[in-house]
């Protein structure tokens, strides 16, 4: 596919790496010449500086006849206006990113007038990341599929926990909830465990199944934790304020510290029914003024990736049940951030290129067999987790799992069909209607037909 990303922030070169990754044709446009050169000399794309509003740099860029424009530049009206362009001078489909909340209310008519294919807002995107894993504050990370009827979540196994060398096999039998182990990350490494797979302490598990099957698994372990009732938020950017609001709509309190007076005024007016407090997050001792260790949760939300790990890592010493943290870099990698022992974190910009990556997976699928409705990136886009709805065509039907010819590095994790979930097994078979939950590492499905060798 021909994709023109204008804007090479962080949103954009995460979405530039990903898509690179999965031999697009991928054109950059960035009005900086050195961030340019440096898209342009770490991956296999083409780069030019220019204003990508201008028709100009979309003609010299190719937009014309372009499968997708995808404009995330720092600024909403002049992604507006990139999409505009594009459409009008022929590009098959068009995405913005727009951040501001006074547009919210807005979308729907501005995506229609402009032609819009698809708008995202990476801050809203983070805050319902947020917002799921504070509803199960059990789990490090929390997904879904089917529209909420299949959960995928994240455990990390302790020194102490009954699974550390513990085998799958025997977890099936020990535990016969209706759960399956899909990814296993360690040190930083993933694996697609088989039946032999030793688990081991400091393992992070990626789980799929039902809710309460995740429930009573967790109950068992003895790492259930109790809802979420008070919250503190440290940050009050456009993030802390679309999280907030969302927490108070689902009756949880919100305590917000934010450093800058201004910004404090504008949110006691946004949020009446939050206690905004004005002040240093990074200061111990406000924290400490402030009891934010009766707090069910903390969230790290500051401008600086280093505030928010110190922020975060002095948190747990207090003993706070939940902790999340923002890192807006992508260089920090999993491996590092377990290491210092943080447990949830929300990175907005992969957030957002993983929203715009399922889009254009939809787009290029050209079997008839399936549709894919959900993708996961995990263990730091080392795997990814996907959900398929098996249509008509799909040729394949009623054949059982062990006949077909799969490839290495992927499980089925899950069936669902009718609303009942299937744990499958070698005597399983795929249906037309069924939705199929995969785990795959260091390949790029696009349909269901690429679970098999060629």
């Amino acid at each position: 596919m021909k994709i023109v990303i204008v804007g090479g922030g962080k949103v954009g070169t995460m979405l530039t790496e990903l898509l690179s990754q999965e031999d697009h044709d991928v054109v950059v446009i960035d009005t900086n010449q050195r961030v340019v050169e440096q898209l342009s000399n770490r991956y296999d794309v083409m780069a030019a500086a220019g204003n990508g509003a201008t028709l100009r740099a979309q003609q010299e860029a190719g937009v014309k006849g372009s499968d997708l424009l995808v404009a995330v530049t720092s600024d909403d009206l002049t992604n507006m206006l990139c999409c505009l362009v594009a459409k009008k001078i022929g590009a098959k489909q068009t995405m913005a990113r727009i951040r501001n909340p006074e547009y919210a209310d807005q979308l729907h008519l501005m995506q229609e007038e402009l032609g819009l294919s698809m708008v995202v807002n990476p801050e809203q995107v983070a805050a319902s990341e947020i917002g799921r894993m504070l509803t199960f504050p059990s789990a490090l990370q929390l997904d879904s599929f089917s529209r909420g009827r299949v959960e995928l979540i994240e455990i990390r196994l302790t020194e102490d926990s009954p699974l550390a060398g513990r085998d799958l096999i025997w977890f099936t039998a020990k535990y016969p909830f209706k759960v399956l182990i899909g990814a296993v990350e360690r040190r930083g490494e993933v694996t697609i465990p088989r039946g032999d797979f030793v688990m081991q302490a400091g393992d992070r598990l990626h789980l799929a199944g039902q809710h309460s099957s995740i429930v009573s698994l967790c109950r068992k372990l003895k790492i259930l934790k109790e809802r979420v009732r008070n919250v503190t938020i440290v940050g009050g950017s456009r993030l802390g304020y679309y999280l907030a609001r969302s927490l108070l709509d689902n009756g949880i309190s919100v305590k917000l510290i934010e450093q800058r007076e201004e910004r404090c005024m504008e949110l006691s007016q946004l949020l009446p029914k939050a206690l905004i407090i004005h002040g240093d997050g990074a200061q111990h001792e406000l924290l400490l003024e402030e009891r934010v260790e009766q707090s069910d949760a903390l969230i790290a939300l500051t401008g600086m990736d280093e505030e928010n790990i110190v922020l975060s890592l002095f948190s747990q010493t207090l003993g706070i049940s939940k902790v999340v943290t923002k890192i807006s870099r992508p260089s920090f990698s999993p491996a590092m951030l377990d290491k210092l022992g943080l447990d949830s974190v929300v990175t907005p910009s992969r957030l957002t290129a993983s929203s715009i990556l399922r889009y254009v997976r939809a787009m290029q699928n050209a079997s008839p067999g399936s549709q894919i409705q959900t993708l996961h990136h995990i263990v730091g886009g080392q795997a990814e987790a996907l959900e398929f709805r098996v249509n008509r065509q799909w040729p394949y039907a009623g054949a059982r799992l062990q006949d077909l010819n799969l490839r290495n590095h992927l499980l089925i994790a899950g069936i669902l069909r009718k609303g009942r979930l299937i744990i499958p097994n070698g005597q399983s078979t795929i249906e037309v209607g069924d939705n199929v939950i995969i785990f795959t590492a260091g390949q790029h499905l696009k349909s269901l037909t690429d679970i098999l060798k060629g």
